[in-house]
């Protein structure tokens, strides 16, 4: 195996034996050899729909399909036998579709090698051989490290875009153009694309149609739910019954909450799914008791001390210990083999069941709480109010510093950050990298709480309308505004917020706590120059630097 497509990767360089998140080379062998058919699936769907002829199903499959390789997803081999036969047959659909489009048209349909010709082996030791045969260090050997870098760029930046879409078509909202664009960009990379302007275009066109698809996620989410407002959130436990939901899926944890409804049972959240508690439209359910535990990394010690089930709707997961390995039940297109899979037909009925069979929390334990729920509509409508904070000095800067967490060393330089930042700054943040700070008493600015939780990774689209509704409030551009981004990364979800914001021209961003494996130096050399992006350094030099700046 060869993968180095998360902030983890072995050495810097890459998991060649097996991977830091768990993945075996089985699995990695399977995750490369799908995206290499779902290019083969692009490379049709994208010609078929110049035609203005596309198909439903061959969409809403590639999003998932893509969605299953990002790290910490899927790690079940029969799940991706299953996804590769089925990238077959609709790619085989797909290629009918565009021959009769272009011969009704009255013209010659292509042929097409590559990806669009692959034919899948007859069993899963088949599938393995094949996928051990594009694996990315055959394009290193043939183009390079730094062109293979950047076809990965691209593929991973599809691959946050994707998980992202998914969200939003569970909840109703997609777009045509978005998956017009991932067939697009499919069949790009099918062509073995190894000039590196091309490359870097494509990239940032993949970050402004993941504005587009951030756009759509935001308004599924605040559609089905209401704007977050301001909520205070016990982290700790209260005796009964009790059910844990990790993961980002808020439509998962609506259809759970209405099941659990009058059994008794409590339903806390854990990781990405705190920020569930400020949408009106879930915390009405009086048994959306708390917030569990911490960020995804530490999901192995909080999952077996939690007494009850466990449901993972997303990414996220870990290899499960044994201790809740039966208590641990994924949905999607999360797996884990041996670990009891629920689909999509969102039917709790067994985890309902389990949760009454097990014994649950015993005790109450004295409250704490943090506070979620500043998204962009709740901060836009302090604006005025926060605009004359700056004017009048109570308000010196803005720091936006959230991300992915994790476990490798010197993510603690984030707490530093926080615990550093002048008293007369506010702190944005989202994501599970909160957890860094997110229950250290830092005070409050005025009636501003100082740290201010705008959500999920998904609700990056919130971050990016403050800071464009502050920019206007000032009149300067988003550059110009007193806001330093520090961002913390850890898969491919955060690659493509990375590329959202080089698209829209956002500069000196600091990322950390290192930078990419993929992005060689001379690729680097490159994002340095044109939008002065870094690698974090100390908290102390960082704060210093942005409030000189």
């Amino acid at each position: 195996m060869y993968c180095y497509q998360c902030e983890q990767t072995a050495g810097g360089v890459a998991c060649t034996k097996l991977g830091v998140c768990g993945k075996n080379p089985e699995t990695a062998a399977l995750q490369d050899l799908l995206i290499y058919a779902l290019e083969g699936l692009g490379q049709y769907a994208h010609r078929a729909r110049k035609y203005g002829v596309s198909d439903p199903e061959i969409n809403v499959f590639t999003l998932k399909a893509i969605f299953s390789t990002l790290t910490n997803v899927n790690f079940d081999p029969e799940r991706f036998q299953s996804y590769l036969l089925t990238a077959a047959e609709l790619r085989d659909r797909a290629k009918a579709l565009y021959e009769e489009a272009a011969q009704a048209a009255g013209d010659t349909p292509e042929t097409l090698g590559g990806p669009a010709a692959w034919a899948p082996a007859a069993d899963l030791p088949g599938l393995v051989a094949q996928g051990e045969g594009v694996k990315i260090t055959a394009r290193q050997a043939a183009l390079g490290d730094d062109v293979t870098g950047l076809q990965e760029l691209v593929t991973y930046g599809l691959k946050g875009l994707a998980a992202y879409a998914d969200h939003a078509q569970i909840l109703g909202q997609e777009s045509e153009d978005v998956y017009a664009y991932l067939h697009e960009a499919l069949d790009f990379l099918a062509g073995q694309p190894a000039d590196v302007n091309a490359l870097v275009g494509q990239a940032l066109k993949c970050g402004e149609v993941n504005l587009k698809v951030m756009e759509l996620l935001d308004a599924a989410n605040t559609g089905a739910y209401g704007h977050p407002v301001p909520t205070v959130v016990p982290t700790t436990p209260i005796a009964g019954k009790a059910i844990l939901v990790s993961g980002h899926d808020l439509k998962d944890l609506e259809e759970l909450l209405k099941q659990t409804e009058g059994t008794g049972i409590n339903v806390y959240t854990h990781g990405e799914m705190l920020p569930a508690h400020a949408y009106p439209g879930l915390k009405h359910h009086r048994h959306l008791i708390g917030n569990y535990g911490g960020a995804w990394q530490d999901q192995r010690k909080e999952f077996a001390a939690f007494p009850g089930p466990i449901v993972m709707t997303t990414n996220c997961i870990q290899k499960p210990q044994d201790s809740y390995k039966d208590r641990l039940f994924t949905c999607g297109v999360v797996g884990w083999p041996e670990v009891k899979h629920l689909g999509e037909t969102r039917d709790f009925s067994e985890v309902i069941r389990l949760a009454q069979e097990t014994e649950g929390f015993t005790e109450d334990v004295p409250e704490e709480t943090v506070t979620v729920g500043f998204g962009r509509n709740a901060v836009l409508s302090n604006a005025e109010a926060i605009i004359e904070a700056v004017k009048a000095g109570a308000v010196r800067h803005f720091f936006l510093v959230g991300g992915c967490d994790g476990a490798k060393p010197g993510r603690n330089y984030y707490t530093d950050f926080a615990e550093q930042v002048p008293e007369d700054c506010l702190i944005l943040t989202l994501a599970c990298g909160k957890y860094r700070f997110n229950k250290l008493d830092l005070g409050k600015i005025g009636p501003f709480p100082r740290v201010l939780d705008i959500g999920q990774c998904n609700d990056a689209y919130s971050a990016i309308k403050i800071a464009v509704a502050l920019a206007e409030a000032f009149d300067v551009g988003v550059n110009d505004l007193p806001l330093s981004l520090i961002l913390s990364w850890f898969e491919q979800k955060a690659v493509v917020i990375l590329l959202t914001l080089l698209h829209l021209g956002i500069k000196n961003i600091k990322l950390g706590p290192s930078l990419p494996a993929f992005v060689t130096p001379p690729v680097l050399q490159v994002l340095v120059d044109t939008f002065g992006l870094a690698s974090i350094s100390t908290p102390e030099q960082d704060i210093q630097a942005a409030l000189a700046s």
